[in-house]
């Protein structure tokens, strides 16, 4: 009886220290869910709290992309603890999280671009500081990644946080020319890219399944091409702004001439070359000579294009596509 008793006690310890909370345990032991590991992170004394009384501030460079990053990351801590915050920059003196921002990034993102950032946060307040507003960027996703439960309410941890990106290209591609994908997803996903601080959204348009751009130029590309589901030239400006927006530039993908059928839908009547099989709309043939025969790749280097403002260059087939 007294052994079974032991064995029960024991059991009844076991379970409570699994269901002890992280936000029960010391400040020093409690662990850093970050996503990606920064490059190097010191952990300090003591918690900084996460109220209703909450503010963010500008020092140094600012501008309205920075503005409406603010506004996403005070949208977003509401969500996460429930309190009802302003989702304007401060004005005050004193706010409790001053972001300074040394200069502006390049208007055209490129890759290679300084995205550091230094983040300080300690018991009375918070500082983050860096180069671009790309960093800046980046460095409002950590402090949100921070916020957690303590005994005395939501807080973030004292820390001080120095990170760059391991890789500059850090990207995502989405199939929308085999599997058509709303808009609607689509940002879902970039959303989460400007999450864990990816910078490249890698945009698949164009397959033997799908031509998924309007063009003004040749309509039947996207009228036969697409079965109906295709992209309007201002949804995609509109796209490549929401990304820029959240520091993530926009690369389409084209290919000719393969992957063409969808493309020989639309032109039905191909006119045939010695050796090629005349086009009958089911992919029989092949576009390659529509395009012209020079010893230099064919790529129309259009990448300051207002049409794609933040893609790289442009192939030949966007350019035709997009007129």
């Amino acid at each position: 009886m007294a052994a079974g008793r032991s064995l029960r006690s024991l059991g009844l310890l076991l379970l409570g220290a699994l269901m002890i909370s992280p936000s029960a345990l010391p400040q020093e032991q409690r662990p850093l869910y970050l996503m990606p590991v920064p490059s190097s992170v010191q952990i300090g004394t003591g918690t900084l709290p996460v109220d209703s009384s909450f503010t963010v501030g500008f020092a140094g460079y600012t501008e309205p992309r920075l503005d409406r990053a603010v506004q996403r990351f005070l949208r977003q801590l509401s969500r996460q603890t429930g309190f009802p915050l302003g989702l304007k920059p401060f004005t005050g003196s004193k706010p409790v999280l001053v972001i300074h921002t040394e200069h502006a990034s390049k208007e055209i993102q490129e890759l290679g671009e300084d995205e550091s950032y230094v983040l300080e946060i300690t018991a009375t307040g918070a500082k983050l500081s860096a180069p671009t507003p790309l960093g800046a960027m980046h460095g409002l996703q950590t402090f949100l990644q921070l916020v957690d439960v303590s005994p005395d309410g939501f807080a973030a941890p004292a820390v001080t946080i120095n990170d760059k990106p391991r890789f500059p290209w850090r990207g995502l591609m989405i199939d929308s020319a085999r599997h058509f994908v709303p808009l609607d997803v689509i940002k879902r996903n970039i959303d989460g890219l400007e999450a864990v601080k990816m910078n490249v959204f890698h945009w698949h348009l164009s397959e033997n399944q799908g031509f998924r751009v309007e063009s003004k130029k040749f309509p039947k590309l996207h009228e036969r091409g697409s079965d109906g589901l295709y992209y309007t030239q201002d949804e995609i400006r509109g796209l490549i702004e929401y990304a820029r927006d959240r520091g993530i530039r926009v690369v389409p993908e084209f290919d000719v001439p393969g992957h063409s059928t969808a493309w020989l839908s639309a032109i039905r009547n191909l006119p045939a070359r010695p050796g090629l099989t005349k086009s009958n709309g089911d992919g029989a043939s092949s576009i390659r000579h529509l395009i012209p025969r020079t010893k230099e790749p064919t790529n129309f280097s259009m990448s300051l294009s207002a049409r794609w403002r933040s893609s790289s260059p442009i192939d030949f087939s966007t350019w035709v596509a997009m007129k």
